[in-house]
């Protein structure tokens, strides 16, 4: 039988979500659960991996298990009970037996989190960075960022890596400001095939360069085109970045469906 999780986790305590030998990851802690509740060897197959402190609100991976699990319920509810508290499990569903949680995704929402103020809030200090340099300019943001969108290469926000394929689809990519417990939140949320590593970090970070040296948003657009990692700002701290959601639906549907709940609808 094949089961699909949905799970969250706060990525600052793990040294990434794939497992490792001798480190704490989410994917160790999950599987020792499985194995202690169902006394069985249980590997789950994640939609992808994360960085050590990038955090997630709705990761997704499946299993395979010799037999039923009778009350998904009760599982869960035992499941988390055995989990540690900074990763849970929310949800668990049978699905086919040809599913596959990584090469079935077709998008990924991620969101990088700024705490924009002068001075940090002691009640808003996971999952964001701090920025207190200077006043963040929404409008120049979203029109630095909208070069990114549609098919691109994007050597010039990649960090080395073994993977050779540098091009990326970008279905959205969007600034907005929120008012939370009187502190200025800044969300940068990009929406695509695929992401290279370290590369919504490195946009952020060419976003920071553009806003503290008041450059030219399409100075966006020549990093892009450069291909040229060296042309395109630092890679931002991976505590602010959060896996929102993996979709294996419409992009477009789930689009529109963020867009409504933007504006309240």
């Amino acid at each position: 039988m094949r089961y699909i999780i949905c799970f969250e986790y706060l990525g600052k305590n793990f040294y990434g979500s794939q497992k490792q030998p001798d480190k704490r990851t989410v994917q160790g802690e999950i599987e020792k659960a499985l194995c202690t509740l169902t006394k069985d060897e249980i590997k789950i197959t994640p939609s992808g991996r994360t960085d050590a402190k990038v955090s997630a609100e709705h990761q997704v991976a499946h299993f395979d298990i010799n037999k039923k699990i009778e009350n998904p319920s009760n599982f869960l509810y035992k499941l988390n009970c055995i989990l540690p508290e900074d990763v849970k499990v929310f949800e668990l569903n049978e699905t086919t037996a040809n599913f596959h949680a990584q090469k079935d995704a077709k998008y990924k929402h991620y969101r990088y989190i700024i705490q924009n103020n002068r001075v940090a809030s002691v009640f808003c200090s996971e999952c964001n960075l701090f920025y207190p340099y200077k006043e963040l300019n929404i409008e120049r943001l979203n029109k630095a960022l909208s070069y990114l969108v549609g098919h691109h290469d994007f050597s010039a926000f990649k960090s080395n890596s073994d993977n050779p394929y540098n091009d990326c689809k970008i279905y959205f990519a969007r600034a907005s400001k929120e008012l939370i417990k009187r502190q200025n939140f800044i969300f940068i949320d990009v929406i695509g095939d695929r992401f290279l590593y370290n590369m919504i970090r490195t946009i952020v970070g060419q976003l920071l360069l553009i806003e503290r040296n008041e450059l030219n948003p399409n100075i966006m657009e020549e990093v892009l085109k450069s291909k040229d990692r060296t042309k395109a700002g630092q890679v931002v701290d991976a505590c602010g970045l959060v896996l929102k959601y993996v979709g294996y639906d419409n992009v477009e549907n789930y689009i529109k469906k963020i867009n409504l709940q933007k504006e309240g609808k």
